[in-house]
């Protein structure tokens, strides 16, 4: 098994990419500490682990508090030990507004929860990570990260932000044995899309807008995740994999 023995947080675990990322770390014989702001969902991915036979538990928290992110990276610790891997996954949408038009409300939570919520992941994991001896980090960007779309103002920048920031620390603390990398995903089957998945004008084209013409399942993205998180990736840091269906390309 590819990560027996580590430890791995997955935040924005209880649903989507964050899920199927974290049972497939269980899969793959890591503990698992499941983190969401909503924890009956982080509960039910705990429960999926367990009842496989997997170690896992839920630790909930939101990403914008400093306090509950260090009492997350903490609790960890104190329950394995110690933290391998880190998947920085949470993240949110956002209305679709016109850039004069957006409420500096949505601008700030958007910009705060996609990009201030890794940068707390990284900032308290990774002193841990060094105390270990090294690790793995994870940041989720996105398509959108890459490629401008209209309406989506605080989502693009926040996803672009994720990309540097993930390069920013690879540089930091490679020499630390801590390696850093980011996905970004492009479509994905998951409730973020639902608003698009409604819209019977819109959604044929934007379900078929990438070079495999089909959406893509949270499973496809967990795969390229564990690579990352694996030591088969030892040599791979400061990258962002593309797992968009070839829609950069399109």
């Amino acid at each position: 098994m590819r990560l027996q023995g580590k430890v791995a947080i997955v935040t924005g675990g209880g649903g989507g990419i964050g899920r199927a990322t974290a049972c497939l770390f269980a899969e793959e014989g890591a503990k698992v500490v499941v983190s969401d702001i909503n924890k009956d969902s982080a509960n039910e991915t705990v429960r999926l682990i367990n009842d496989a036979g997997g170690d896992s538990i839920c630790v909930p928290a939101d990403m914008v508090s400093p306090d509950e992110v260090e009492q997350l990276i903490s609790k960890t610790v104190d329950t394995y030990g110690g933290i391998d891997i880190l998947f920085n996954n949470a993240g949110v949408g956002g209305e679709e507004v016109k850039l004069a038009d957006m409420p500096i409300e949505e601008w700030d939570r958007v910009v705060d929860i996609n990009l201030k919520g890794v940068f707390l992941g990284m900032k308290f994991v990774i002193p841990k990570m060094e105390e270990r001896g090294g690790g793995s980090i994870i940041n989720t960007s996105s398509l959108l990260g890459f490629k401008g779309k209209k309406y989506v103002g605080p989502y693009n920048a926040s996803k672009g932000g994720v990309v540097l920031v993930t390069k920013n620390a690879a540089l930091e603390y490679g020499n630390k044995n801590i390696r850093v990398n980011a996905v970004a995903p492009g479509v994905i089957d998951t409730d973020i899309i639902q608003g698009w998945k409604d819209d019977e004008r819109k959604w044929p084209i934007i379900a078929s807008a990438n070079a495999l013409r089909r959406v893509g399942q949270p499973e496809e993205v967990a795969k390229a995740v564990l690579f990352l998180a694996s030591d088969d990736a030892s040599y791979v840091t400061g990258s962002t994999i593309h797992v968009d269906g070839g829609g950069l390309t399109f």
